[in-house]
């Protein structure tokens, strides 16, 4: 039965704070299991490697869902595609939350990665939905969710797991991507913008084959080894794949990713943009808990607990409140590509600082603090540029693009980091030395830095769209099947 509201235009304000507590939901998700997971190999006698895929599993059915249902929202109705999302995730939370086993906790955390499609859903109604004065800053705020309940996930799995139990961390997603389910379903109406095209099945199969092959390469490098030959054949295989993908979209007459979209410099220059800033924030999700809750046998660890480790990053998550919103207000005024150099440089100089200072937590936590105000910046900004950059039919399957290249960015940053602690180790290598965190600290710094140069080769906008990033006026709604 369809809620009288459903046909209702939407009230911004209220379908702001709807989309938001879904990007929330899907974004603590993606970080609570991190401080998880010791835990997680002792509750269920698991293996290192095996725990691992809890990581990898989400990573690689986001990034291949993420385009897809994009894409279907573009064409079949993006609040549809939303709502299935949000309850295709719910499941996969539930699964978690009752799994006996680790392989069963791994099934759960396949079905939760289909719901990396709720941010360029979410994109794509508020660029069809809300008044053009609103957009920026909206898709500003949505997109500083990604950060803000990263960080908000690492406090509350401290939480959970110093207080309560593994369990806990999927209760909780449970609870809040059911609130946002519900509310969907009764609040956000559906979008009037289609695109009609035909479903590129065989597109979707070769994108989901070369996401797969190389995002498991790069989430597996470290277990396996870089130079073993599953890995490096990972990697083959990818680049074969990838031309055939190109080439196969090019000629189809509708495509799933329209590669000239992807080849203009506007889109090309604002995704690599969105690697560097990925690997910057993942940096500091792995690297800076990790020094906290290091043992202070070591002489430069705190040996705080999870919680501990996570209220460090707090002041990180809630800056990015207001860092969001201020990048849409920038950009609507000096378009989008000041906000994302402004973050990007914000991001590189906190790395830096944590490179030379991180004796005290104070001087940890105000490094975060800065981090937070650069990643929030450069989230909000990119999400704008890509949305100023396509028409108003593509948002789904284009911010779907940019979604993915950031989370392989953190992917690379996050197992690089690995590597980077895993080489530098004391203490009859029990942990990782400090000179380790220093080269992870000065690695993400520089990459930060590589996505502000990215940024002077996005071209700059004609005036009249650097003073509104938001889509062109709203067209009316086409009608599918004709």
């Amino acid at each position: 039965m369809t809620p009288p509201a459903a046909k209702a235009r939407a009230v911004p304000g209220r379908t702001l704070a709807i989309l938001s507590l879904g990007a929330m939901a899907y974004a603590l998700a993606q970080t609570m299991i991190i401080p998880a997971l010791p835990a997680i190999q002792h509750d269920y006698h698991a293996s290192q490697e095996a725990s691992t895929w809890l990581l990898t599993a989400f990573l690689l059915t986001s990034c291949v869902c993420t385009p897809l249902l994009g894409r279907l929202g573009d064409m079949f109705g993006k609040e549809k595609l939303l709502l299935g999302s949000l309850a295709v995730f719910g499941v996969g939370s539930l699964i978690c939350a009752v799994a006996p086993s680790i392989g069963v906790l791994v099934l759960g955390r396949v079905v939760q990665g289909a719901g990396g499609a709720i941010f360029p859903l979410s994109f794509g109604i508020i660029r069809d939905e809300f008044p053009r004065d609103r957009v920026a800053s909206s898709i500003g705020l949505i997109s500083a969710t990604f950060g803000i309940g990263g960080g908000l996930g690492l406090v509350l799995a401290g939480v959970f797991i110093d207080h309560l139990s593994v369990a806990w961390i999927f209760w909780f997603s449970l609870a809040v991507t059911a609130a946002a389910t519900w509310s969907t379903w009764r609040f956000v109406p559906e979008s009037p913008v289609r695109v009609q095209a035909k479903i590129d099945w065989i597109g979707g199969a070769l994108l989901s084959v070369v996401l797969t092959t190389a995002l498991l390469g790069v989430s597996q490098g470290n277990g396996w080894g870089w130079t073993s030959p599953r890995v490096l054949g990972l990697f083959a295989a990818a680049a074969i794949l990838l031309p055939v993908f190109v080439a196969f979209e090019r000629r189809v007459p509708e495509p799933l990713v329209d590669m000239h979209l992807m080849a203009q410099r506007p889109v090309w220059s604002t995704n690599l943009a969105a690697f560097g800033v990925g690997f910057a924030m993942f940096g500091s999700y792995i690297l800076i808990p990790q020094l906290v809750q290091l043992s202070r046998e070591t002489g430069f660890g705190f040996g705080r607990s999870a919680t501990a480790a996570g209220l460090v990053l707090l002041p990180s998550s809630l800056v990015m409140l207001f860092s969001g919103p201020a990048a849409g207000w920038l950009g609507s005024r000096f378009g989008s590509r000041l906000p994302l150099a402004i973050g990007a440089l914000f991001a590189g100089l906190a790395y830096i600082d944590l490179a030379l200072l991180h004796a005290s937590l104070f001087e940890i936590a105000v490094a975060g603090v800065l981090i937070g105000i650069g990643i929030g910046l450069a989230y909000a900004a990119m999400a704008n540029l890509v949305v100023q950059a396509v028409r108003q039919d593509q948002t789904g399957v284009a911010t779907g693009i940019n979604t993915i290249m950031r989370s392989l960015g953190g992917a690379v940053g996050a197992q690089i980091s690995a590597s980077l602690l895993a080489g530098h180790v004391i203490l009859g290598g029990r942990f990782p030395a400090e000179s380790g965190f220093s080269d992870a600290f000065w690695l993400s710094g520089a990459v930060a830095l590589v996505a502000l140069a990215a940024t002077a080769l996005i071209p700059k906008p004609p005036s009249e769209r650097a003073a509104a990033v938001a889509a062109p006026e709203r067209r009316e709604p086409a009608k599918v099947g004709a």
